[in-house]
């Protein structure tokens, strides 16, 4: 079954894609953003609009009579849950993307506890969606999450809601991109990298076109579920560094270290969990008969290519302000005379 589709964040990473999924799977897509704007990718017959969801009126205004299928890319909270749930008399089911964030170990300890002495999560592998949360609330974006799932968990009957549990989201236009790390190094000519944790680390990827599948899947078999949304493989940090080297012709040296990055800013990389987060997906293969439509290494060259283009074009921190923040703020990326003093050092 097909019908009206409505996209709210359809500019973004994810809505970019999920717009082409469902259009070409035979949905009437409109497309919703803040600027109202088109992808070249999309399919004939797209209807676009500006909406900003923040002001409730004009999301009501913009689905009109409303839409079979709502999917929410960038809904965080219970307020953004209750803002659906006033709407639910024009929605006929929705698609939330949460988080893979949410999850917290036997000991409690979570995304939000990383930088505690020994406060990194240890999950089961794989983790499962049944698995423990964080507890709902406010204060951080993993409880945000959790609050966004109850509430519209506990409406089913009002509203039937499948919660995709999203890993790191990868592909063209994140505003985000760890693939950075590595792309930058080797256009900037680094001919050496610091993987801690002997590059062992895991946190399961998923490309962006694999979300946009669980989304076509889940608009044609309505339900009230939470589902991981993750690629069919979790390659390592190193095994992500030498595919991004392979796809550029370089060639990097790694230097393995046993633990944890050996200085602030050296060998300190956005995969750098010392304990795996791989997440169970046959709840989604089992419920919507879910088949990855790409892997992590297939889907590397588009990415690399346009991270390539962009910084070739822009300066890295004003195209890319999320990790220029994070390095602003101490969680530096690029910070080579540290990791050179300290190979100096080493050698």
């Amino acid at each position: 079954m097909t019908g009206t589709a409505f996209v709210l964040g359809a500019s973004g990473q994810i809505g970019r894609q999920a717009v082409q999924a469902l259009a070409s799977d035979g949905w009437q897509v409109t497309a919703a953003s803040r600027g109202g704007g088109t992808d070249t990718g999309w399919p004939p017959g797209v209807r676009t609009v500006r909406v900003d969801r923040a002001d409730t009126a004009a999301l009501a205004a913009a689905l009109g009579d409303g839409c079979d299928v709502l999917l929410d890319c960038v809904a965080y909270d219970a307020h953004h849950a209750r803002q659906l749930l006033s709407l639910a008399d024009r929605i006929g089911s929705a698609v939330v993307i949460s988080s893979a964030a949410v999850y917290k170990d036997e000991q409690d300890r979570s995304f939000d506890t990383q930088d505690e002495p020994d406060g990194s999560p240890r999950y089961p592998v794989p983790l499962p969606e049944t698995w423990t949360t964080v507890d709902a609330g406010p204060a951080t974006y993993g409880t945000r999450k959790v609050e966004l799932e109850q509430t519209l968990l506990a409406a089913g009957g009002e509203l039937p809601s499948t919660l995709l549990r999203a890993g790191a989201i990868h592909g063209t236009h994140s505003p985000l991109p760890r693939e950075l790390y590595f792309v930058k190094r080797a256009l900037d000519g680094r001919t050496v990298r610091v993987l801690p944790y002997e590059g062992s680390s895991r946190f399961h990827p998923v490309h962006a076109s694999n979300i946009a599948e669980l989304v076509r899947l889940a608009a044609r078999t309505p339900g009230s579920r939470v589902l991981n949304a993750g690629d069919p493989r979790v390659p390592t940090v190193a095994e992500i560094g030498a595919a991004i080297d392979a796809v550029l012709g370089r060639t990097t040296e790694t230097v393995l270290v046993d633990g944890p990055p050996p200085a602030p800013t050296v060998g300190n990389h956005p995969w750098g969990l010392p304990h795996p987060m791989v997440l169970d997906m046959s709840a989604a293969e089992r419920e919507l008969g879910y088949r990855a439509v790409t892997t992590y290494e297939d889907s590397l060259p588009e990415t690399v290519a346009w991270l390539a283009r962009e910084l070739e074009e822009h300066d890295w921190k004003e195209r890319f302000p999320l990790p220029a923040r994070l390095s602003d703020e101490g969680d530096e990326w690029f910070d080579y005379a540290a990791e050179n003093a300290w190979l100096a050092q080493r050698s």
